[in-house]
């Protein structure tokens, strides 16, 4: 099994055509496509963190959480 990275840009019809080498004819393939943006990380937006407890709405409660069970021990 090869792996095989490429860049490359999507078309106005929002379509990514790939033409990939493989170094055989006339032979089946099984192929994988995993699509991200470049880049790969997400980055948030500016401010993203500051509308955390922003909401100004009394009526909003944030109820406590339960207790975590116990972690599972692996042998």
């Amino acid at each position: 099994m090869a792996s095989i990275v490429m860049q490359s840009r999507s078309g106005p019809d929002s379509k990514l055509h790939l033409e990939v080498p493989v170094g055989e004819a006339n032979t089946e393939f099984e192929v994988e496509v995993v699509v991200r943006p470049k880049g790969g990380s997400r980055v948030l937006p500016p401010g993203y963190f500051d509308l955390i407890r922003s909401v100004a709405d009394d009526t909003l409660t944030i109820w406590p959480q339960p207790p975590l069970p116990p972690p599972v021990e692996f042998e």
